[in-house]
């Protein structure tokens, strides 16, 4: 007996790579139908479909046991992101219903509650107030996850190779403000992807039935953006810190004087406390959260140090444009 046929959105993508490894790694999971526009990831079977095209999701989920929905648009203004996010995904989940797909798996970001600082809050512990439309229309995603029934992971920050905003964004940041942030205190909420994808494929493919509702999907412990930035340091992937301590006022005020791709917001993000209690999921899930993000870096470091190579990190405008877009979320 094959187990259950998992149909996989964002396949191709960062965190999509690492969930198709994941369930290909976990004893019991069944094959992978990936939808997608053109070419599919090996081993998985091709489902034609564009969700920014609701049309051509008629019979997408036909066969499926459970529907992982990874993909989203991160940038963009309202009309794009909503045709991914809010359209695309309601008609995707209608095709899940249609098929009698009774497991689903949503995943969303942390972002819906916008700016910050936040401190350790529990899900919804304050009001969602998305400030850009590719969060905005991931929160409206959401609310037809949840009348679904799925699970919905609102991820946090994501490291690993293929990541392509919050490290590149670290170098920028780094040279722009070249001194120990506020002391380097910010906790963060921070997975790998690793991490992320097991969780995920724990979650799609498990025993125990996926636990409808909201869940953050960090690492259970914190990072200090100080930790983030010298172990960074330690495997080469950024300069160290200078030892210097400037406040948060003189950071800002530096950062505005310092001309750059990334913004006040974007800043305060990697600067400023954003961490979410993520203990419940993993519980949940049975899976074991792993030694942390930090820990995973060593791996990662060789990525990072080709990708920043390749962008000319100290990011330029030029450069930095594909991480600021990405960013935007």
């Amino acid at each position: 007996m094959t187990g259950p046929t998992v149909l996989l959105t964002g396949a191709g993508g960062f965190i999509g790579s690492a969930v198709l490894a994941a369930l290909r790694e976990r004893p019991g999971a069944g094959p992978v139908r990936a939808l997608a526009r053109s070419a599919a990831p090996p081993g998985t079977v091709r489902v034609a479909a564009d969700l920014a095209d609701p049309a051509t999701l008629r019979g997408a989920a036909e066969g499926a046991d459970v529907l992982v929905h990874l993909a989203a648009a991160v940038s963009g203004d309202e009309e794009s992101c909503a045709a991914v996010n809010v359209h695309g995904t309601r008609a995707l989940l209608a095709e899940a219903a249609r098929a009698g797909v009774d497991r689903i798996v949503h995943l969303s970001t942390t972002a819906v509650y916008g700016p910050g600082p936040h401190r350790g809050i529990d899900v919804d512990a304050v009001a969602p107030a998305p400030v850009s439309a590719a969060s905005r229309t991931r929160l409206t995603g959401e609310r037809a996850a949840l009348d679904a029934g799925a699970v919905v992971l609102r991820a946090p920050l994501v490291l690993g190779a293929g990541d392509r905003w919050v490290v590149p964004c670290l170098a920028e940041l780094t040279r722009r403000v070249p001194a120990r942030w506020d002391g380097g205190a910010a906790r963060l909420s921070l997975v790998a992807a690793e991490d992320l994808a097991r969780l995920v494929a724990g979650l799609a493919v498990g025993p125990a039935p996926a636990p409808t509702g909201i869940h953050h999907a960090g690492h259970p412990e914190p990072v200090r953006g100080g930790a983030l930035l010298d172990t960074l340091a330690e495997h080469g992937v950024l300069a160290p810190t200078p030892g210097t301590d400037w406040p948060w006022e003189r950071c800002v005020a530096e950062l505005r004087r310092v001309p750059g791709v990334f913004s006040e917001r974007q800043f305060a993000l990697l600067a400023q406390d954003h961490w979410y209690r993520s203990t419940e999921i993993w519980q949940l899930a049975d899976v074991d959260p792993g030694p942390g993000p930090l820990h995973r870096l060593a791996a990662a470091a060789p990525w990072y140090r080709e990708h920043l190579t390749r962008i000319g990190a100290p990011a330029t405008e030029q450069s930095s444009g594909e991480v600021a877009k990405a960013a935007s979320g």
